[in-house]
């Protein structure tokens, strides 16, 4: 009876957290469900604990990337069974008495950067910092990013927790601690304005939940040429999204289809589209890596200039494991011929495109989930941050939305502005304070316009990353360990 109460406690814990992330957002009550999470932390038995964490994070993380179910329920299930157990591990480790006030916070920091970390680079999805982007806590992201974030969620929870058992006097300090870390993150610095740019940012459209067809390349282009034709205004950047320029080599058969997109047009047309628009265009490629590496594909994004020259690009650097590329090919395809065929090129270079308007940061579609990912970019001299995207095959919109999130999340921890291009949805222009001016719909035809900051100057939290945050898990952990030894009494 103990243990199928537990677990349906722990179960509601991971219910409330997984309804504060987005698509949903109501981001109080990731208060409410890491209250009872460190409630279930206090019992005696570390069988009971475990089970309490391991069902909020089952329950959490199967909302949360509900959408993986459609590409592949065999990894949807393992996700967050095993990814769930963390959370377990987490509450039986961190011990039922008040150090954990300190340990469950440490202990979110560090499984939270491993989470975002391993394996294949990570799966930084439904995250803690994604349930706080609305909320005044969000304050502390120039401070100390993604991680200090978590830490001061998981210590409002506690807090939460500590009022509802009237036990002010703690209550009180660990609220004093989340005022400081808040106000701190509000005078923290977050770079100054270097000039304005007049902004575009292109969807063309199209439905959701589709796949990749060389059939379709052309109309995926063309949606985008057609949005870009009704700027009515003079900009100075126009964004498209991730991927939609996928033109085939010239001279390659017709097969199935009666139309193909190929390079030579490809080159042309994004030229003309610069001149015409007399401004630096931003379109996402994917194509095969030939002649040099004909069994690979890369996915990139370049500048063309208002003159409809090529001057910049950026290889995307953090690619997706089983999307771009099939970590354990060998093993993997003695199981399941439903993998790509061809892994993408890994970009090597600065997260930058260098344009006669701007220095642009760029993380590409999934990198932009990757804290270090945006602070590359600012840190290799983005004035602003770019993320062409292309989430037109995911089902529902929560990953769209988590996207979304991250966007607003990069935006404060780095201070720029934020630009998001998608073909489907959804596209997003996001202020340095991490509020989103304009959205568009999902599949809807639409160009997004805005004047925006150049900016420069580094906020503590990109300077400085993960690390200052690690190293004081790592210190608080053991040192509550150590603290807790020599309040024992000694025996008679």
């Amino acid at each position: 009876m103990r243990s199928a109460q537990t677990l349906l406690l722990g179960g509601f814990a991971g219910f409330l957290v997984a309804f504060s992330l987005p698509p949903w957002g109501w981001w109080p009550l990731a208060f409410a469900g890491f209250a009872l999470f460190d409630y279930l932390c206090g019992s005696e038995s570390k069988r009971l604990r475990f089970l309490g964490g391991w069902a909020a994070g089952m329950v959490w993380l199967g909302m949360g990337e509900l959408w993986m179910f459609d590409l592949t329920p065999p990894g949807y299930f393992l996700v967050f069974i095993v990814f769930g157990a963390g959370y377990g591990i987490i509450a039986a480790a961190v011990g039922s008495g008040d150090r954990r006030l300190l340990l469950l916070p440490a202990a979110f920091v560090l499984y939270e950067w491993f989470r975002w970390s391993w394996p294949f680079g990570g799966v930084p999805l439904a995250t803690v910092p994604m349930t706080q982007v609305d909320s005044p806590l969000a304050a502390v992201l120039p401070l100390g990013g993604g991680l200090l974030l978590t830490a001061v969620t998981l210590l409002a929870g506690s807090t939460l927790r500590l009022i509802i058992q009237r036990r002010f006097d703690m209550a009180s300090l660990t609220f004093g601690a989340l005022a400081v870390a808040t106000l701190a993150g509000v005078v923290a610095p977050t770079g100054a304005p270097i000039g304005q740019l007049e902004v575009a940012v292109v969807q063309g459209g199209g439905p959701q939940r589709t796949r990749a067809d060389t059939c379709e390349n052309q109309r995926v282009f063309d949606r985008h040429r057609e949005a870009t034709a009704t700027i009515d205004r003079q900009v100075d950047l126009v964004m498209w999204p991730e991927n939609v320029v996928n033109p085939i080599p010239d001279g390659s058969p017709l097969g199935r289809c009666d139309d193909l997109f190929f390079m030579t047009e490809a080159l042309e047309d994004t030229a003309t589209i610069a001149r015409e628009q007399n401004a630096v265009l931003i379109p996402g490629w994917f194509h095969t890596a030939a002649p040099d590496f004909p069994n690979n594909t890369v996915n990139y994004s370049n500048a063309i200039t208002a003159e409809g020259e090529a001057v910049s690009r950026y290889d995307k650097v953090r690619i997706v494991p089983f999307g771009e590329f099939v970590p354990l090919r060998g093993f993997i395809e003695r199981f399941s011929n439903d993998v790509p065929n061809r892994d993408v090129l890994q970009g090597e270079g600065p997260a930058v495109l260098e344009s006669p308007v701007a220095d642009l940061g760029i993380s590409i579609s999934w990198e932009i989930f990757f804290e270090r990912r945006g602070r590359a970019a600012i840190l290799d001299g983005g004035e602003l941050l770019v993320n062409p995207t292309n989430g037109s095959s995911y089902w529902l919109t929560i990953l769209q939305s988590q996207q979304v999130a991250s966007s607003r999340l990069r935006a404060q921890e780095t201070g720029r502005w934020v630009l998001q291009a998608a073909p489907t949805g959804f596209s997003a222009i996001v202020d340095p304070d991490g509020n989103v001016l304009e959205r568009t719909g999902i599949s809807e035809q639409r160009v997004l316009y805005a004047t925006i900051e150049r900016r420069e100057g580094l906020t503590l939290a990109t300077r400085f990353g993960a690390t200052p945050m690690l190293v004081l898990a790592l210190v608080v952990i053991p040192g509550s360990v150590i603290g807790k030894g020599r309040s024992r009494p000694s025996a008679d």
